[in-house]
Order: structure tokens, then C-alpha cells, then sequence
């Protein structure tokens, strides 16, 4: 049952990345405000901001002010926007709509598309980089800040998401395998939402035991969403064409190892109690979905 106190702590962090998601863009040339429009389109186009909520989960599990941990959320945010704009596009999922809109490469066309995409990757290392430069004389906070950069940089590109969508797009008419679909739900999503969770604990101060806690976390919690996003496209018929574990095995197989990830992912940060509510939120709202 998903709990009042929860879902009011994880949407006061929501709201937070809504307030701030325009803040780290730089100023563009006016010559290039196609740019600008495309990037602030897709970004303003709605989404759950699960990852950059994640991020922000340290200033409740670790105390962190939210000055120090705004930057790092919105560049998480940056990036996964960026790969929603890539995936729409024709050479990939070849998608009209997202969450109600015109895709951006329908609103903007291809090209700008492709272009805002790159955008929004580059502004996500701007950002971190910039605040950091405001952390050269205490070494320590620096040490976080470089550390929470590094996850991201490995969770988004070629050992992580980039490797996935490869993937995906490499064996997409291969006869599917629990191994295959398990290493591109990994790589594609679970490496993300990973990446985002250890950021929060990189910029919080995580010891050795929490640094091991947060990552079975955001392994197990990333590949329960995906599951439930291949759940939910499997009911409403969009997933026709896509190899699943859901098409594999069957809805109930699908189910069933999903709430084995969501169980894995709870026990790993129990001990935190309500340091961990926003963890233990999301783990609520994914058991949720997976038996709509």
C-alpha cells in the first residue's frame, strides 16, 4: 500500500526538479533558439523526474542541503531527456508522440532533434563541471562532486545506456534470450536509475556499507521499471514488435520476477527506515503497477 507521507515527500522533491529544470541551461546565442526552444520543449513536456528525484534522495537519506545536490538532479534529468528525444526518432523507436505531444523531431523536425538531444547531453556535464569549480578550495566536497560526475558519465554512455540501445538495435531481428533481454534492460534503463541513485550517495558521503546497499538498490529498482514499463506497453499492445521478457515468458512469468527485483531492492535499504522513504516509495509505486 502506497503510503500518504511517502508520496508527499517524493512529490516535494518532483516539484523541486520542476522548479529548478530551466535553471542550468546556459544562455544560447538567439541565432540558435531553435535550439533552445527544442531543448526546453522536451523538457517541459512532463515525465515522472524519477531519476533526479533519486539523486535527491540524499538530502533526506544523508542530510545534504539541496543547493549542494540541484545541479547534479537536473543533469541526470538533462541526460535522460536527451535519450527520450534519440530514442522518438525515426532510426530508432520511430515515435509520433510522447506523453501526449509530438515527439520533438515532429514538432522541430529531425535535424533539430538530433541537435537538441546533444544539447541537453553537453548541458548535463556543464552543469556538474561549472559546480565544481566553486568546490576547488575544499577537496573533499570536490571528491563527492567528481565521483557523482563519474557515475553519471558511466551509467549514460558507452558502458551503460549507449551500450544498451546498441544492443537493442543490433539483435532486434535475433531470436531473443533471457541473457540478451536481461543485458539490455541493464544497460538501457537499470544503468541509469543505478547511476542516479549512487549520485545521491556519492554526494551525501556514503561509507563502504551504503555504497553496496544503494547499488543492489538501484540495480534491482531499475530493473523492476523497466519490467513494469514492458508490463504496461504489453497491455496496451505497443510492444508488438519489441522482444521482452513479457513476450518471452508470459505476463505472470513477468510479474513474478519483478516483484523478486522490487523485494531484493526493499531489503537492501530497510535498515534506513525513513531516511530511505523515497527509496521505499518508488519500490511501492513499481509493485503497484506491475498488478494494474
Amino acid at each position: 500500500m502506497l503510503s500518504e507521507h511517502d508520496r508527499a515527500i517524493f512529490n516535494k522533491y518532483r516539484k523541486i526538479v520542476d522548479d529548478h529544470i530551466l535553471d542550468f541551461i546556459p544562455e544560447i546565442d538567439p541565432l540558435s533558439k531553435d535550439l533552445y526552444d527544442s531543448m526546453k520543449y522536451a523538457l517541459l513536456s512532463g515525465g515522472k523526474r524519477i531519476r533526479p528525484v533519486l539523486v535527491l534522495a540524499a538530502c533526506e537519506m544523508f542530510n545534504t542541503p539541496l543547493a549542494f545536490v540541484i545541479p547534479y538532479a537536473c543533469a541526470v534529468e538533462y541526460v535522460h531527456t536527451y535519450s527520450l528525444i534519440h530514442d522518438d526518432l525515426p532510426c530508432m523507436d520511430d515515435d509520433d508522440m510522447r506523453r501526449g505531444k509530438p515527439t520533438v523531431h515532429k514538432q522541430f523536425g529531425e535535424a533539430n532533434a538530433v541537435l537538441a538531444g546533444d544539447g541537453l547531453l553537453s548541458c548535463a556535464f556543464e552543469t556538474m563541471n561549472k559546480d565544481m569549480l566553486m568546490y576547488l578550495d575544499d577537496p573533499e566536497l570536490l571528491k563527492r562532486k567528481v565521483r557523482a560526475a563519474y557515475s553519471l558519465s558511466k551509467g549514460c554512455g558507452c558502458r551503460g545506456m549507449v551500450a544498451g540501445q546498441v544492443t537493442d538495435i543490433a539483435t532486434a531481428d535475433e531470436q531473443s534470450s533471457t541473457d540478451l533481454i536481461n543485458y539490455v534492460n541493464y544497460k538501457k534503463t537499470a544503468c541509469l536509475i543505478r547511476a542516479s541513485v549512487m549520485m545521491g550517495g556519492f554526494l551525501g558521503g556514503m561509507n563502504s556499507d551504503t555504497w553496496e546497499d544503494l547499488s543492489i538498490y538501484g540495480e534491482n529498482i531499475g530493473m523492476a521499471f523497466q519490467l513494469a514499463d514492458d508490463l504496461a506497453d504489453s497491455s496496451s499492445g505497443q510492444d508488438a514488435d519489441e522482444a521482452t521478457y513479457v513476450q518471452l515468458f508470459g505476463r505472470e512469468k513477468a510479474v513474478e520476477l519483478a516483484e523478486q527485483y522490487i523485494q531484493t531492492a526493499r531489503n537492501a535499504i530497510e535498515k534506513y527506515y525513513d531516511h530511505g522513504s523515497i527509496y521505499r516509495y518508488l519500490a511501492d509505486l513499481l509493485e503497484t503497477r506491475i498488478h494494474e
